[in-house]
């Protein structure tokens, strides 16, 4: 890739002394396939810790409000309050890490994660629910630097059609690994220990591995950058960064009109998905009367069996694309799995809901953060558009978890009602899916999230032309107004999501 490119302006690096023996002329922009293969293994090892984490917490919900003396409420403060950091700051962590790079704020945000690990199983020996909050906080800030630093990594190794779906289907596949062996052993180790806090301190050994794991992935950057001058987009020349020489505020105001819509979807689809994955485990334990340890494994299957499917499906959007019909029918298969746990609620109603939500949840993911790419104009904010994204689902995952908690303690502790809003969060995945479809139809714009990687190198001047338009057209100053009144939208979310944090601290009873 990228063979044409003789005069690389790759970000500036200090490369010290071997800067005086590897000039610009001899770094190669023929980046071996094995080294990017390399690097996507380093960093999908950097992520299984997280995703390990991820999947402790919600399966020790029935455990940690019995042991920690919380109500439903208070549960989803505890679970709001990283959500919450992650609001506040992951803008700030888009944009730097845009700047000085994903390996760079991999290293210290991994870091950060592991002290906040080691304070929250401190927080379960001591059974203190303020000091897990505390915690959790520490660790959120951390997990905010790793976010966007992991796939902006990818983004400048790969382009769109061209290795990024794949390279996420890798990824997102070993973390779903990773969750379900942290969900589904997590009552396991607590039953065997004789002490769930046990539970936790695994978790922190975990991320000490993925610690020593960054640290050799941000030396192999270090080497990438002082032997080989980056790459291009194959259908477009665009130059892929891994970092920038000046912050890009103006392009990160100036996003897309599809970008937009990809969001407004993952805003629907990611918060059900993330709330009934939080309550999976409990729900289990209710609607089939089985232990903690059953139902974890349940709830983890029904989360994480498809992880198979996830590599298969980064391969599939690659080479054949379709990126808005996988979406609605990412939208479709939730939509239909809410039904059955909603207004089916036997043993085999529910079973079949967590047999769709298996399927429907393992697209969501990799089309997701595809589409965000593929639908920006500028790889080089492609740190900052995927914050913005995360910001409106954390948004979106804090209001919908509180409210979902009010309601279930005043449904005494059923899911019967609460299910109700797992539904309608699930019809508005697939209104957007919809109106993406059809609009594909009308708008080259939209049509590109649907091109094979053939019809997208075939037509890469046209997504030139495309760009050109959006910059320079006639209707640039809509585009302009359109952008930053999205932008506006997704900050009035992000506060109405702090209002409704703080109100749910207030009424949680957490003193």
């Amino acid at each position: 890739m990228g063979d044409e490119e003789k005069n690389p302006t790759v970000a500036d690096v200090s490369v010290g002394d071997e800067s005086d023996t590897i000039s610009e002329r001899q770094r190669s922009t023929n980046i071996p396939w094995s080294m990017k293969i390399l690097s996507v293994v380093l960093v999908s090892l950097v992520g299984f810790g997280s995703h390990w984490s991820s999947g402790v917490t919600g399966a020790m919900k029935s455990t940690l409000k019995k042991q920690l003396h919380i109500n439903n409420a208070q549960y989803a403060t505890l679970d709001a309050s990283e959500n919450f950091i992650k609001t506040a700051l992951i803008l700030v962590s888009g944009v730097v890490t845009d700047r000085i790079g994903g390996a760079r704020a991999m290293l210290w945000g991994n870091a950060v994660y592991s002290i906040g690990a080691i304070l929250i199983a401190a927080a379960t020996q001591v059974r203190s629910f303020k000091f897990m909050i505390v915690g959790s906080v520490i660790q959120a800030f951390g997990d905010v630097a790793t976010q966007c630093a992991q796939y902006k990594v990818f983004s400048s190794w790969f382009a769109p059609s061209n290795g990024f779906a794949s390279t996420l289907g890798f990824e997102l596949g070993l973390g779903k690994i990773g969750s379900f062996v942290g969900q589904a052993s997590a009552n396991v180790i607590a039953k065997r220990t004789g002490n769930f806090s046990w539970v936790y301190w695994c978790a922190v050994f975990i991320n000490l591995f993925t610690n020593a794991v960054t640290a050799v992935f941000y030396v192999f950057t270090n080497y990438c950058e002082r032997r080989y001058a980056g790459t291009n987009d194959p259908a477009t020349g665009e130059r892929l960064t891994e970092k920038n020489k000046k912050f890009e505020f103006t392009k990160m105001l100036r996003l897309p009109w599809p970008f937009w819509l990809v969001a407004l979807f993952s805003l629907f689809q990611t918060s059900v998905a993330s709330v009934f994955s939080s309550n999976a485990t409990e729900l289990a334990q209710k609607r089939f009367n089985i232990s903690a340890v059953t139902a974890g494994w349940y709830s983890a299957m029904s989360q994480y069996l498809g992880f198979f499917l996830v590599p298969i499906l980064g391969v599939f959007i690659d080479i054949l694309g379709q990126r808005n019909t996988i979406m609605l029918v990412c939208g479709l298969g939730m939509l239909l799995s809410m039904c059955l746990a909603a207004f089916g609620p036997s043993v085999g109603g529910t079973a079949a809901s967590f047999g769709i939500y298996a399927f429907a949840a393992s697209l969501g993911p990799t089309v997701i953060i595809d589409s965000i790419r593929t639908s920006m104009w500028y790889q080089e904010v492609f740190g900052s558009g995927y914050a913005i994204k995360i910001a409106i689902n954390n948004s979106m995952t804090i209001i919908i978890g509180i409210v979902a908690g009010v309601i279930q303690d005043h449904d005494n502790d059923s899911y019967n009602r609460v299910i109700i809003l797992y539904v309608v969060l699930a019809a508005g995945s697939v209104v957007v899916g919809m109106m993406m479809v059809g609009i594909s139809f009308v708008s080259p714009t939209m049509d590109r999230l649907q091109w094979t990687r053939k019809q997208r190198i075939i037509r890469g001047e046209k997504i030139n032309a495309l760009k050109e338009d959006f910059e320079q057209g006639e209707n640039r100053e809509r585009h302009r107004i359109f952008s930053l009144s999205c932008f506006v939208a997704m900050i009035i979310l992000l506060l109405g999501a702090w209002a409704t944090y703080f109100w749910g601290v207030a009424t949680g009873n957490n003193d």
